[in-house]
């Protein structure tokens, strides 16, 4: 916090569990062998193993500094009620399953592109953790203006994938109306701005929303997602300077994946990373493995408690890695090696975890993973046979009444359409 001293030298980075899947003191070296059989759990059930029994185990075992976050931790809490999205009140093994359905959905889509089917996608493969880590720690008050790659935080909120399909083959079913690139998401019901693709306008944005809540009393944060490379541009200066000085309850975060489309983050900067700009603004930073599910989720929990305790913003830089290309506009083999790939690849750790504590087998995950499969396949098959938007939304919302020159416009447009039909070939296929 701007009140303590900043780390001399290296920021250390925060994390809860190893790439083992063994939660861990960031003081020490890697869990021995006595130590990870004397952690594990002993399975009691047929079924998942009770939260509240696994809690209670990892206290037994946890270091003084976890304790808090275990008593408190959501992710090892049984919701209040089930969630319909996966028939169960685990919110672990939600959070298992909706990481799961990312990756199928990541892979699926990005081969429809491919195919030629849609025109554009970008994974996020290897920070699923950031997403649902996060999302698991906020509420459905709290406004979310991300760039565009978060898509589990908007799946955590209730974005289904017949959602996300018909945005992305821009069907008349689409919420933005066929108006947007594909991964351009957005849902005022689900308080999530958006998608813009310039890069960099969310994080001023992020901070009048933040203002607006604190004029208003609202007790809900901000949060603002953006890359490494969003943090070099001028808007990241102007919304932290307005952030600190205004002192509103925003949180900055930063997922450094190590590249700005092609360019490394040793091109970047010369300093230590995005968080160490924290003190600089007069503003709390920390700095969080951003493949532990763990500490991502306590991490986040633990910046929005203080920026609403003090009215102020917070910077995170969340350390990851891209696993995939940019975009499917991008040929990352170009720029670093092929065989490049995560560190603690945050889906295979969670998987890590559940098996090392007999939370569940890996029968259970491989039917989870086809299951999720197949329901991304059955979106994607519903939304492309759906009908393509009307032309006449092209040229509305705009204007509460449509101006000359618009009208003028779209006269022309059906008038160019009659002219060459073979060329536009409207879909019109029925629901």
């Amino acid at each position: 916090t701007p009140q303590q001293d900043s780390p001399r030298g290296i920021w250390p980075v925060f994390r809860i569990m190893d790439e083992n899947g063994y939660f861990r003191d960031a003081t020490t070296t890697d869990l021995s062998k006595e130590q990870q059989d004397d952690a594990i759990l002993t399975k009691t059930t047929d079924d998942a193993t009770d939260l509240d029994t696994l809690r209670r185990h990892l206290m037994q075992h946890a270091q003084p500094h976890l304790q808090e976050y275990l008593q408190s931790s959501t992710l090892l809490q049984q919701a209040p009620h089930e969630y319909p999205d996966v028939q169960s009140k685990s919110t672990l093994l939600r959070v298992f399953i909706q990481m799961s359905r990312l990756r199928e959905m990541d892979e699926k889509f990005q081969n429809a592109q491919r195919q030629g089917r849609i025109s554009f996608y970008m994974t996020c493969t290897g920070e699923e953790a950031i997403h649902l880590g996060a999302a698991s720690a906020l509420s459905r008050e709290d406004t979310v203006l991300a760039q565009y790659r978060e898509a589990g935080i908007l799946m955590w909120r209730g974005f289904t994938l017949e959602q996300f399909a018909n945005q992305c083959f821009s069907n008349d079913a689409d919420l933005g109306k066929g108006r947007q690139m594909p991964v351009h998401y957005g849902s005022r019901a689900l308080n999530y701005h958006t998608i813009s693709s310039p890069l960099g306008t969310q994080l001023p944005q992020a901070v009048g929303v933040a203002y607006h809540s604190k004029l208003s009393s609202h007790p809900t944060v901000t949060a603002c997602f953006f890359g490494d490379g969003c943090a070099s541009t001028t808007d990241f200066h102007s919304a932290l300077n307005f952030a600190a000085t205004l002192q509103v309850p925003v949180l900055f975060i930063c997922r450094n994946n190590g590249y700005a489309i092609s360019t490394p983050v040793s091109e970047q900067y010369a300093g230590d990373g995005i968080v160490s700009r924290a003190p600089g603004y007069g503003m709390a930073g920390i700095r969080v493995d951003g493949n532990d599910v763990f500490a991502m989720h306590a991490a986040v929990a633990a910046c929005k408690k203080y920026a609403l305790e003090h009215s102020a913003p917070v910077l995170m830089e969340c350390m990851t890695f891209r696993q995939g290309h940019h975009s499917t506009s991008d040929d990352s083999t170009r720029y670093r090696p092929p065989s490049s790939n995560s560190p603690g690849d945050p889906l295979e750790r969670l998987q890590a975890f559940l098996r090392n504590y007999n939370v569940v087998d890996d029968s259970w995950m491989a039917t989870v993973r086809d299951d999720e499969k197949m329901k991304v396949l059955r979106a994607m098959e519903q939304a492309e046979h759906r009908a393509s938007p009307p032309l006449e939304e092209m040229f509305q919302d705009v204007y509460h009444e449509i101006p000359p020159h618009l009208q003028r416009q779209e006269e022309e447009l059906h008038q160019h359409i009659a002219k060459y039909p073979d060329q536009y070939k409207q879909k019109n296929k029925t629901h």
